[in-house]
């Protein structure tokens, strides 16, 4: 939209009336920001890809605790986050925290990092979702296609809804997020109506459940909360900011905590409890829809399978949007091309940056395929690795920054306190993920020293470009 200013000259309609960049727009309430979040954290493709394979690394039944313990560290998160978030009205998400108790350069270098570490996890999930569709396609007796040409259709379709406005493609998440969740909620009801396999046991709770390796499954529940923390990047596409905000913040990860705890303990209580061990080890890729089918017959597996595959894309569209909204404000900043940083006229979308995004996933996703990657082992798992691990870091150098700027104002004790907490669970969670790098990203060790190392160097480059904007990220009142 263009205002009237002075001399009767016209605003560009990349800036608002008193010069400041324009704000991306929308209408997200509570219920759309939690839907945008919740499914970056693809709940379906958690229960069915997380779940069995911590309990099958970790030879252990208590994921459902570990759910609980990974969803306090993120409420305890959530509400350091919250604390500060009346102080810092600015919608760059890690970048305004960081940048407010750390400098304008660390801000930038956050910002700079939490691009690839989306980005990895698009181009990650994305490539997932192509052999799902295939498997899919094959099994209702389709022709056998190359995952690289569906992962393509999933990006070219993911890039679409994320060039328009904010609002369809909530439209389009809480659909599919709805649907996934149901037919999970349906295979659990119907796993606690008939008693699980063996009677309900409660193993996953008792000392020998949670045996084991334990940290692996705290790691992979961890993982399963990748996507809530980004409520704040959709600050200025909501309708009331300081409100809706926080509370889709809570919600967010206490819908996650809850319903992965409930879900995953249903899983095993529908394999026998302990039993479900080895039914994971033996097929971990199936292992959901083998218990959908053992519950609700051939309909339930298929129906399982098809939104399988709607979860992986829900997902690979949320951190499209999130990835895009930290390349538009890095544009607004300068840090970028300020075309990057310009809003579309008639979406209020981040379109450029939404652009640039789609042909970035292609070119890298070209590359993989060139290459002959192997699009699960050597694509989603070393790209999901990558993403943990720089959001991670990210979390913690959040919450360090919001004990030092509750420090500097003083009168904050009980506010320090619970940051310092916040910031100490976040910091063995680093730890926990630093050691099982190999594993997480379902590499060599030098694969994970290599992808260990790049999560600071992106950091350094951040910091390094921060000299060339001409205009500090926290005066952009627009960052998504």
């Amino acid at each position: 939209m263009t205002e009237v200013v002075n001399a009767g000259q016209k605003t560009p309609p990349d800036t608002s009336s008193d010069g400041r960049p324009a704000k991306l727009r929308g209408h997200l309430g509570v219920p759309a920001i939690v839907l945008m979040v919740v499914a970056a954290s693809a709940p379906l493709s958690t229960i069915g890809g997380n779940v069995p394979i911590a309990m099958a690394l970790g030879n252990t039944t208590g994921i459902p605790v570990a759910f609980i313990v990974a969803g306090v560290i993120f409420g305890l998160f959530a509400a350091s986050f919250v604390a500060m978030s009346k102080y810092v009205t600015d919608a760059g998400a890690f970048y305004a925290y960081i940048r407010e108790s750390l400098g304008r350069a660390a801000g930038t270098g956050a910002a700079v990092l939490a691009l690839p570490a989306y980005m990895a996890t698009l181009i990650a999930v994305a490539a997932y979702d192509g052999v799902i569709l295939n498997e899919l396609i094959t099994r209702f007796g389709g022709p056998d296609l190359p995952w690289w040409l569906l992962t393509g259709v999933v990006l070219a379709a993911v890039g679409w809804l994320g060039y328009r406005d904010i609002d369809l493609s909530a439209k389009v998440l809480g659909v599919f997020l709805v649907s996934e969740v149901a037919i999970l909620m349906v295979v659990d009801l119907v796993i606690v109506v008939r008693g699980g396999e063996h009677g309900l046991t409660g193993d996953s709770f008792t000392p020998q459940g949670i045996a084991g390796g334990f940290g692996i499954a705290l790691l992979y529940a961890l993982w399963g909360f990748v996507g809530v923390e980004a409520t704040a990047v959709f600050r200025d596409e909501a309708k009331d900011p300081d409100r809706t905000v926080p509370r889709a913040t809570y919600w967010a990860v206490g819908i996650v905590a809850v319903f992965y705890a409930f879900t995953s303990w249903a899983l095993v209580e529908g394999n026998g409890g302990h039993d479900a061990i080895q039914l994971a080890t033996d097929d971990p890729d199936n292992f959901m829809v083998n218990t959908a089918g053992k519950y609700l017959g051939m309909v339930g597996r298929d129906l399982n399978t098809i939104l399988w595959s709607v979860s992986v894309f829900a997902c690979a569209l949320a951190f499209h949007n999130i990835a895009s909204r930290y390349a538009f404000v890095l544009g607004q900043s300068g840090v970028f091309s300020k075309k990057i940083g310009k809003v579309h006229e008639r979406h209020g979308s981040p379109s450029n940056a939404s652009l640039v995004i789609t042909v970035a996933s292609f070119v890298v996703m070209g590359i993989c395929a060139a290459l002959q990657l192997d699009p699960v082992l050597q694509i989603f798992g070393p790209g999901g690795g990558l993403g943990i691990l720089a959001l991670a870091l990210l979390w913690l150098l959040t919450t360090i920054s919001v004990v030092l700027f509750f420090v500097r104002r003083g009168n904050s004790t009980g506010k320090v306190v619970l940051a310092s907490f916040a910031t100490l669970a976040l910091a063995a969670a680093l730890v926990l993920v630093v050691s099982n790098l190999t594993l997480v990203v379902g590499g060599t060790p030098a694969l994970a020293a290599i992808f260990g190392v790049m999560p600071l160097i992106f950091f350094a480059a951040g910091m390094l470009l921060s000299r060339r904007s001409t205009e500090e990220l926290a005066s952009i009142s627009s960052v998504s």
